[in-house]
């Protein structure tokens, strides 16, 4: 059975294919040098359609009306510009109330389609341009620590990363933030209370790591304006040793944090990257492994236990397990020494 890969590495080499959904405009080039911000691409997702009744704009009949009209199937026109008309004594006109693009004219209607604001493609992580694909984004290369989480709230930001947990079970509490961290990205622990939030939205910061995260938070986390990152998810769970070692040594550094959602179709997965020179030839890391003895593994969804870290001791075969389920599964032994039987959908490899 193959395993997902979830990565805590002090330091390789990034690879992220960034595509637009539709197709639309790629606006950088290749080998450009972007910052996790960066616009790559854009496309207008859902344009505006606007129906103008010449009948009524001209006080004419439908088959009057049609000779009044001045515009054709594909013109673009702006703000203000006259699309039927002059008629009359009065000199009646009909006039387009926004930029956009004419898509049918005639039976005493015009129908066009507006510009709407585009949807922007970020780059999600610092890096360059390797790799560009017409009309629908880029593939970025970096090098740096990446840490991977379990749930994001759909923002990307960058800035320098200030450490406020002093151990892997901290909470985060209103009292751990100040003015001093605006603009900052803050590691922070668990999170239970929204005044945390709206403290957060005052200062204001530009990023949060958490541990984990009270679910009752998740409308006001997605209405935030900068991105929020969970580690291990909803609930009241402390932060792996390996993920807390790698962030809580890297203060001070610039940090990308890409909240995107969670994605096992697409591969998409809220990340952090902390941007390191990288040290000479270095493999991208796999997504998917076998599950086999000695690798380590992190235990996921309801199988959590005080330390989710362990290493596979044996992979078993269809088994029945105390609840009644029948499923393959693994023994695993946890970083505190107790021994454990996990199915092998709640693990992930660490990498």
């Amino acid at each position: 059975m193959l395993a997902s890969v979830t990565h805590f590495l002090p330091v390789t080499l990034i690879r992220r294919r960034r595509l637009l959904p539709a197709s639309g405009k790629v606006v950088i080039r290749k080998g450009q040098k972007v910052s996790a911000t960066d616009v790559i691409a854009e496309a207008n997702l859902t344009p505006d359609h606007i129906l103008l009744d010449l009948v009524r704009g001209l006080g004419m009949p439908p088959d009057k009306s049609d000779e009044a009209i001045q515009v054709k199937a594909g013109d673009e026109v702006g703000a203000g510009d006259v699309v039927a008309g002059p008629v009359g004594i009065a000199r009646r006109v009909v006039r387009a109330p926004k930029n956009g693009r004419i898509i049918v004219a005639g039976n005493g209607q015009i129908l066009m389609q507006s510009d709407s604001q585009p949807f922007e493609l970020k780059a999600g992580i610092p890096g360059i341009v390797v790799e560009l694909f017409d009309g629908r984004g880029a593939e970025i290369e970096a090098s740096g620590a990446l840490i991977q989480g379990t749930w994001g709230n759909g923002k990307i930001d960058f800035g320098m990363l200030n450490v406020l947990m002093r151990s892997p079970q901290d909470d985060l509490t209103i009292d751990r933030l100040d003015v001093s961290q605006r603009g900052s990205i803050i590691l922070g622990g668990i999170l239970k209370d929204e005044e945390v939030l709206d403290m957060a939205a005052e200062i204001p910061l530009r990023g949060m790591i958490l541990s984990s995260m009270d679910s009752i938070l998740i409308d006001r986390a997605m209405k935030m304006r900068f991105p929020i990152l969970l580690i291990e998810g909803f609930g009241s769970i402390p932060m792996n040793t390996a993920a807390f070692k790698l962030l809580s040594t890297s203060h001070k550094r610039e940090t990308a944090v890409n909240a995107e959602q969670l994605d096992h179709y697409s591969g998409s997965q809220p990340e952090v990257v902390i941007p390191l020179p990288s040290s000479g030839e270095m493999p991208a890391p796999k997504d998917a492994e076998v599950f086999a003895p000695g690798q380590k593994v992190l235990l996921t969804g309801f199988i959590r236990k005080a330390s989710p870290i362990g290493t596979i001791t044996a992979v078993r075969g269809l088994m029945t397990l105390e609840s009644g389920v029948r499923t393959r599964a693994a023994e695993v032994e946890l970083e505190g020494g107790e021994r454990t039987v996990v199915p092998l959908s709640n693990l992930e490899v660490l990498d």
